[in-house]
């Protein structure tokens, strides 16, 4: 079973982070220079929220497409679901669905060892088939043929 901990480790552990303080702008741009669509919000070492393109989006359309002088901490989802090292990719699946979350924080007990993405579950779960898939054909190519088995018997 797919855990969480080696999609990681295929993933690496960047990890991209903001403070709840940081003006929304600010967030907005970092977002768009790094081409992520998240941004981990820690505090004191602590993960205090999650910002994503849906929290920006819902804020621009409340506010006539403007930024304005918000900060972070007051469009974050400062209640993230998030999974450990251990969790299960079909737990994963399940939760993203459910939550209609497109990145879940991985932590470790208090200590956060990166996100997973919605885009990094279709990549490790293609690549896992794709594996599981050049292992059955293998395993059919060094099939014994029926000769093979009838001159074993012959002898």
């Amino acid at each position: 079973m797919l855990k969480v901990n080696e999609i990681l480790r295929v993933k690496g552990h960047t990890l991209y982070t903001g403070s709840p303080d940081m003006p929304v702008r600010e967030a907005i741009s970092s977002m768009s220079q790094l081409d992520i669509g998240s941004l981990v919000i820690m505090e004191h070492g602590q993960l205090v929220g999650m910002l994503t393109f849906r929290e920006i989006i819902n804020h621009l359309n409340r506010h006539d497409g403007q930024a304005g002088d918000f900060t972070v901490r007051s469009i974050m989802d400062d209640a993230p679901v998030s999974v450990t090292p251990n969790t299960d990719a079909d737990e994963v699946q399940r939760l993203m669905l459910d939550k209609h979350a497109r990145y879940i924080p991985v932590m470790d007990g208090p200590t956060l060892m990166g996100v997973i993405s919605f885009y990094d579950m279709a990549r490790a779960i293609v690549e896992a088939q794709q594996f599981e898939n050049d292992m059955l054909k293998a395993y059919i190519r060094d099939w014994p043929t029926e000769d093979a088995g009838t001159s074993a018997r012959k002898s």
